[in-house]
């Protein structure tokens, strides 16, 4: 490649200008082929991801709350890239098996910090900054409930309850998701405050990401390679592991930490949103399976309980 005198000039003083800091200007020309010549600190917004904690209350330990949450929803937001690059189908087996363990590892980050937000906080503090965070609640993260959607086919997701319901289109079978009865008042049998916020602000949003992902989710992609011959039993497992950890592991951490909060003192708080965290939490009772063609019917007839992670994930 010949350069003009012009451009000649211009790389000399570059090369000038790099070496009285001590930088190589080869690292800044590769740079500058993908993004713009800029400091860390505003590439990634930093001032502004750090006036993003807005306790509500004068008590410290909120801070650790808020800040594990938004931790969680950046990760949930690297899951749906990874799913979204997954929905083609088109991956070699290798590239398959790097994107499972990738959410994998990030299933596992997000309950290994679970626990230290959960060692991190006093629970005298919680039981008392919590109540400023009516009606809101964890049930209302979206980002979880299109995980869950990207995953796995609707019906897979209607209440236990409602599986044998004749339910064809997507409006009906989300119409009995199976996470809308976790926020039922039980003594009216209404929504709760916090179910009709969610749903008035994302129920459009659920709906089009339902149409989008019925025949594109994981599952999907699942029952492809099992037709194509290409599931092996490698690739078999790293699907089945993070059905444990997406519905078995990540759901259990919540359960850990409402029992160690919220069952204090032998009698038992209700969740800020309502929610029945006892029979909504434990992964026994939803039994949702995002890859049912790899299980057997005693694996999910015992789903969720503790032979789970004895048997799949030791192996």
């Amino acid at each position: 490649m010949n350069l003009s005198p012009k451009a000649t000039e211009l790389l000399e003083k570059l090369q000038d200008k790099f070496d009285q800091d001590q930088q190589r200007i080869e690292d800044y020309l590769e740079g500058l082929l993908y993004n713009n010549y800029e400091p860390y600190w505003r590439y990634l917004a930093v001032d502004t991801l750090l006036s993003l904690q807005q306790p509500k209350t004068d008590i410290p330990d909120e801070m650790i709350f808020i800040g594990y949450h938004q931790i969680t929803e950046l990760y949930f937001k690297l899951i749906i890239h990874e799913l979204e690059q997954m929905s083609t189908g088109e991956l070699e087996e290798n590239i398959w098996e790097d994107k499972l363990d990738r959410i994998v590892r990030y299933f596992k980050n997000l309950i290994d910090s679970f626990d230290i937000m959960i060692d991190g906080m006093q629970s005298d503090q919680f039981l008392k900054f919590r109540m400023s965070l009516l009606p809101a609640s964890g049930f209302q993260s979206a980002q979880f409930r299109k995980i869950e959607m990207a995953c796995t086919d609707l019906d897979q997701l209607v209440h236990s309850q409602d599986r044998e319901k004749e339910l064809s289109s997507v409006e009906q079978k989300y119409a009995h998701i199976y996470w809308k009865s976790g926020s039922i008042e039980e003594s009216s049998g209404k929504k709760t405050l916090t179910l009709r916020q969610f749903e008035d602000h994302y129920e459009t949003e659920f709906l089009d990401w339902a149409k989008q992902w019925q025949n594109i989710n994981l599952n999907q992609q699942v029952e492809n390679l099992i037709k194509a011959g290409k599931l092996s039993d490698n690739l078999k497992n790293k699907f089945k592991t993070l059905d444990v950890y997406l519905n078995v592991n990540w759901r259990l951490s919540h359960y850990r930490s409402a029992v160690r909060y919220l069952s204090s003192k032998g009698s038992d708080v209700a969740a800020t949103g309502g929610t029945n965290w006892q029979r909504f939490l434990p992964p026994k009772f939803q039994r949702i399976v995002s890859f049912p063609s790899l299980w057997t019917q005693e694996e999910m007839d015992n789903w969720g309980k503790g032979w789970v992670d004895e048997q799949i994930l030791q192996k």
